[in-house]
């Protein structure tokens, strides 16, 4: 190969190299917990401020949320609200809300997969989290069902002022996150 043809060459591979690697920064992970089906699961009460969710870890790299993720039934013929909290976890109490404007979801009824996208809310977070849905108003009866998995880390539930740790069965709660530079 003559020099005049790998000039071309080299160039078009750089080119490439470039693209490749600015996409590359662009990467998404999940963390939390493996989304799960079937018959396994853990019924929370929906009175107005308390909360259900798991200690994720984002790393100690600075990440983006963009996507809550999770599996519930709900029984009930009327729709449940919720908002999205995510807090900074130490391991024994939680502190700052990375959450500065309120993210609002829905569990229709039935069956469902929960989404609730995150990323216009541009949420930065990293390290240990606590994530949790906090229930908006009061359904007296009403119990969602959450899809769980077993030895993951616990379900953590917030009420009557007090985060507590039911330890062996976490919920299936998951993000999408994105790696920022």
């Amino acid at each position: 190969m003559s020099l005049s043809i790998k000039t071309p060459l080299l160039f078009a591979f750089i080119i490439l190299l470039t693209a490749f690697g600015a996409k590359a920064q662009d990467k998404i992970k999940n963390i939390g917990n493996k989304a799960r089906t079937g018959s396994s699961n853990a019924s929370f009460a929906v009175v107005k401020g308390n909360q259900v969710g798991i200690k994720m870890k984002a790393g100690g790299k600075p990440v983006q949320l963009l996507k809550l993720n999770f599996g519930v039934e709900n029984r009930n013929k009327d729709s449940i609200r919720f908002k999205v909290n995510v807090y900074e976890y130490d391991g024994t109490k939680t502190s700052n809300n990375y959450v500065k404007q309120d993210i609002l979801g829905v569990i229709p009824p039935g069956k469902n997969r929960v989404d609730v996208n995150l990323a216009p809310y541009n949420v930065t977070v990293k390290g240990s989290l606590l994530v949790a849905i906090e229930w908006l108003e009061t359904h007296k009866g009403s119990e969602p069902s959450f899809s769980i998995g077993l030895f993951n880390g616990g379900t953590f539930r917030y009420q009557t002022g007090e985060w507590n740790k039911i330890p062996v069965a976490g919920i299936d709660f998951n993000m999408d996150v994105k790696k920022l530079k």
